[in-house]
């Protein structure tokens, strides 16, 4: 019996990679194929993997940071003792002698185009370990035709017929939530006007700051503008009146905020797919976002796309 192992180190993390590793991996483990899984899990130990799924498995903590000196000398002798045939990264992290073959998945190449506040250490690493597994991967998933393009002008040599693209799409608990659950998530928040819903980081790309700049612009004080956000660059951001910042918000509560708002709206400039948007068009949420990256080629119909200005959102 075939026996993959899949790097699942990113799977408790609060962002799209996260929810891109839990939920496929989910999805894995209920099917009924004749494969064994061994999963590498970090600190967490795999608490986010649901009961009920197929027996044919096991956990193996592998708690080594990205880009790290661990993850270069000893995650490779981790995968060989656990005697997998193939390692499936739902990143591009693979460790530089990895002894079997990988398939791995590009989401995008965002600090070639946005280096954010990453050092030179850390865009050299990087790049180092990207370009090293795209030559060694098997087969390399791309979850946009936008990315796949970036790739294919980026990295033209390492590539050989190995690209595939494959789409993500919406976690199945993204659903139109009903009208008490929506009015009790947002008694909860204190949400009493009608508000204008961001979700994401709040890095340079995603021009959350032009967002806020647009907002203010046409405040006339009946609604709000909600930005499910975190991290440290959230901190930094000087918010108009009638703006709200929610952190630490559990995916459990978002098919409400996204039922309840609006309309969804992302002035990011780069984008490898942009989760958020399939999630509040599962929900039934109208969505502006801006005309780049991704958001052309999965932007649902009756979404509205524009160009990342003040004047034109």
């Amino acid at each position: 019996m075939l026996t993959i192992g899949i790097d699942c180190r990113f799977a408790s993390s609060h962002t799209g990679l996260g929810r891109y590793t839990r939920e496929l991996v989910n999805a894995l483990l209920l099917r009924d194929d004749p494969v064994q899984y061994v999963l590498f899990t970090g600190a967490d130990g795999g608490m986010w993997i649901p009961s009920g799924t197929q027996p044919a498995r096991s956990v193996v903590l592998a708690p080594f940071k990205h880009y790290s000196i661990a993850e270069q000398t000893r995650f490779p002798s981790l995968i060989r003792s656990s005697g997998i045939d193939l390692l499936f990264s739902p990143h591009f992290n693979v460790p530089l002698r990895c002894p079997v073959p990988v398939v791995v998945t590009v989401h995008d190449l965002i600090l070639h185009r946005y280096p954010n506040a990453a050092g030179f250490i850390k865009q050299l690493a990087y790049r180092l370990v990207l370009r090293r597994a795209l030559k060694q991967a098997s087969r390399i998933i791309s979850v946009s035709e936008f990315t796949a393009d970036e790739l294919r002008t980026t990295y033209p040599t390492s590539l050989r017929g190995k690209l595939r693209v494959v789409h993500e799409a919406a976690p199945t608990g993204f659903v139109p939530a009903g009208k008490d659950l929506c009015n009790e998530v947002r008694r909860r928040y204190g949400l009493e006007r009608p508000f204008f819903l961001y979700v994401g980081n709040a890095k340079q790309h995603k021009n959350v700051k032009m967002l806020l700049s647009a907002f203010n612009s046409i405040d006339d004080g009946s609604k709000e503008l909600v930005l499910v956000t975190g991290g440290k660059e959230s901190a930094d951001l000087r918010l108009p009146p009638h703006v709200r910042l929610l952190q630490n918000i559990p995916d459990t509560d978002l098919p409400a905020l996204y039922s309840s708002a609006l309309c969804f709206v992302s002035a990011s400039l780069y984008e490898g797919f942009g989760l958020p948007l399939l999630e509040s068009h599962a929900c039934r949420c109208p969505a502006i976002v801006a005309a780049r990256g991704s958001f052309p080629e999965i932007a649902p119909p009756g979404t509205v796309l524009v160009e990342p200005t003040v004047e034109a959102f």
